[in-house]
């Protein structure tokens, strides 16, 4: 083939060629070094350069990403970023578009933490059977987190606008640094107690900070943290960092929230929502009663009208009950009478039997004895001379001595 008949490409083919051929003969990279000439424009993409002693490459990230990477790069960090290897075609510079950037050193932080999250998910920490259902209308709140962190803030203002009446108590620890996994396992054993002890009616805790990098983070990757987490007799929701940022935390918790604010709408119903059940509740149960109500009073009409019929003739009744009355009162006159009868006969024959009406026909009664133990003598053989006796008549008592006594 001659040259004249060589197909001519245009510098544009030429570098999208190129550029096809880089996109297809690399994949993900990734790629370690110090970033230069960073610019960060109003569209919200970065761009700078990664060098090192021995070369330099032109990088992009765009806004879409670099939302994520949770700090502010600046000329002289050193970074490790995983990129598309691409070419710019109107320039032709060979460019990395960078999909996710860390700071230098924090990969080996990255395996440390999948090989802890690999280990507790074996173990079942991560199993949704485990994990308890958050309730929809707690008691009380906890907040697990440090009193300085703006993440306190929304999280307190979230929960102030949703469900004013739910009272809070926040249990504060540091959240960044070698002491912080200390202080939130004492701060979630600090719940636990107060709850144990009838301190506190915490039904839900909110274990929250703001957004930061890996290292940043490090402290809700701790390993005893974890298994205080799945042990917890209250059910904690964690709300750490962004949406992109994921911790061991996050796994055990009984359930993940995006963010700090997230964390709070997660835990709380809404007022408003609220009002709006009560509401639906109240006409409900007034739909019922008044269905109730008509029911109960087609019945009443039902059974006044069987009762009508039921009844008999009024003016009889009252007849009847005048009959009755009647021949009640003549049996209560009978009754009385023979209960005087009976009554005077019993009377004659009591005073028949009455000791004083034989002393009224003369006759009398000897006694002997003291006053307290006096008897009736009934034989002449009793009789002693030089005793005394009582004698008594009708018309009263006597003493006798008797001098002599003759059989």
């Amino acid at each position: 083939m001659s040259e004249i008949s060589r197909e001519i490409l245009s510098v544009g083919d030429l570098n999208r060629a190129i550029a096809s051929s880089l996109e297809e003969r690399f994949d993900t990279v990734w790629v370690g070094g110090e970033i230069s000439n960073f610019k960060a424009y109003d569209s919200g993409h970065w761009y700078f350069s990664l060098k090192d002693e021995e070369g330099q490459i032109r990088c992009v990230m765009f806004r879409g990403r670099n939302g994520q990477v949770g700090f502010m790069p600046q000329s002289g960090d050193l970074v490790e970023v995983a990129a598309n290897l691409s070419l710019y075609v109107p320039r032709g510079d060979i460019q990395l578009t960078v999909q996710s950037m860390r700071r230098a050193g924090m990969g080996g932080l990255y395996e440390a933490f999948l090989k802890l999250k690999a280990k507790l998910a074996q173990e079942g920490l991560f199993d949704e059977e485990r994990k308890r259902e958050i309730p929809s209308h707690p008691r009380a709140i906890g907040i697990v987190t440090s009193p300085q962190a703006a993440a306190l803030k929304d999280v307190l203002s979230t929960l102030a606008r949703r469900a004013p009446h739910i009272p809070i108590v926040i249990y504060p620890t540091l959240v960044q640094g070698p002491d912080a996994p200390a202080g939130i396992i004492a701060a979630l054993q600090a719940a636990a107690k107060e709850v144990k002890e009838g301190k506190a009616e915490l039904d839900v805790i909110l274990l929250v900070r703001g957004g930061g990098s890996i290292e940043d983070l490090w402290a809700f990757n701790d390993e005893k943290l974890a298994y205080v987490i799945a042990q917890s007799p209250i059910p904690v929701v964690s709300g750490v960092g962004h949406e992109t940022d994921v911790t061991i935390a996050d796994f055990v918790a009984d359930l993940r929230a995006p963010t700090p604010t997230g964390a709070a709408e997660m835990a709380t119903p809404r007022r408003d929502q609220m009002l709006q059940e009560l509401e639906a509740i109240a006409q409900a149960i007034l739909q019922r009663v008044s269905q109730r109500v008509e029911r109960e009073a087609q019945t009443l009409d039902q059974l006044a009208l069987r009762l009508s019929h039921a009844l008999p003739n009024p003016e009889r009744m009252r007849e009847q009950i005048g009959h009755w009355q009647q021949r009640l009162k003549q049996a209560w006159t009978v009754r009385v009478e023979n209960w005087k009868r009976n009554q005077s006969h019993h009377q004659s024959q009591l005073e028949m039997l009455n000791p004083q009406r034989t002393l009224e026909r003369g006759y009398a009664v000897i006694l002997t004895g003291e006053s307290e133990t006096l008897q009736a003598l009934r034989s002449p053989r009793e009789l002693k001379a030089n005793a005394k006796y009582q004698v008594r008549l009708a018309e009263g008592d006597a003493e006798i001595e008797l001098s002599k006594v003759s059989s």
